[in-house]
């Protein structure tokens, strides 16, 4: 396998690739889960703690191990889930929303990298409210309905791609009345739960696949500028060496394609009171073995 990189090496190529940016205590947590025997080798997927990528990381990582790989995964912020998969702390990611909402990452680290292709098409993202809100259906109209979302717009973890295209849809459509507030994924749906409990006019960050969607009538409002971009896809980074060092794991990376209703089936798996996203996805896994037999085929190696 090629030669990881220390994480105080990593910090100092990070920081002059990325212009200085400032990452915070450490790129890479204690692994979030392990598993145990593995004999094919170890893989270590990076991941960014939305629904949907705790989705898909948690499958691919039964399937790996189904197929005799010790697999780790590490919780990161986008920025720091590209670099340790760039810089090697990491093989591989399946979390990759291209080609806008992680398209500065990937402008300035695909040189590092191996794209594998899409993994999941059909993916949208933009501002989304409650389908109660009648008088807000466009961006541009949230300036002149500011105070009564009590001029914010509800937003996830401040280094996400979602986050800086919010951002640029203030100022294109001149929201001057309207600030963003950061957070995560999970006080995000927090408030908007408690925003539709009481029936409150709320906008927040949202995109799909996303099981708010599936638990909510919600409704994208329309972004004639296309500040936030058309459909995008959710793409398979790996490390460079990958193929050379784990050929089996790598093809089912590569193998690895789902559909949104498919992914929408575990995220609400995981949305049930004790759930555990990593024993959804075994059953999962389990439950479809003609799916899985697809992503592991010719993948002996």
């Amino acid at each position: 396998m090629t030669q990881r990189t220390g994480n105080t090496k990593l910090r100092t190529a990070v920081t002059a690739a990325m212009g200085g940016m400032m990452l915070g205590a450490g790129l890479i947590s204690a692994p979030a889960m392990a598993a145990d025997g593995g004999d094919k080798g170890d893989v270590t997927l990076a991941y960014v703690e939305w629904s949907s990528e705790v989705a898909s990381t948690n499958v691919v990582r039964a399937v790996l191990e189904q197929q005799g790989y010790n697999v780790n995964i590490s919780s990161l912020s986008a920025a720091a889930m590209w670099q340790a998969v760039a810089y090697g702390d990491a093989d591989a990611m399946v979390s990759a929303w291209l080609p806008t909402t992680h398209a500065d990452y990937y402008s300035k680290l695909k040189d590092r990298v191996e794209n594998l292709g899409a993994n999941l098409e059909g993916t949208k993202l933009g501002l989304v409210v409650p389908e109660y809100v009648s008088d807000v259906s466009t961006i541009s109209d949230l300036e002149d309905h500011a105070d009564e979302f009590n001029d914010k717009i509800t937003g996830i973890d401040p280094g996400a791609g979602i986050m800086s295209k919010t951002e640029d849809a203030i100022d294109a459509y001149g929201l001057s009345n309207m600030s963003l507030t950061s957070g995560s994924g999970a006080t995000m749906t927090a408030a908007l739960d408690s925003a539709i409990k009481n029936k409150e006019p709320i906008v927040v960050t949202g995109w799909t696949p996303h099981w708010m969607f599936s638990r909510y009538d919600l409704k994208y409002l329309d972004d004639p500028k296309k500040v936030y971009g058309g459909a995008e896809e959710i793409d398979t980074i790996a490390r460079k060496g990958l193929k050379q060092d784990m050929p089996g794991a790598y093809c089912i990376l590569d193998n690895f394609k789902w559909t949104p209703e498919q992914m929408g089936e575990v995220m609400l798996m995981n949305r049930k009171d004790g759930s555990d996203p990593y024993q959804d996805a075994k059953k999962w896994v389990q439950n479809h073995e003609d799916v899985v037999n697809q992503w592991t085929r010719g993948c002996d190696s």
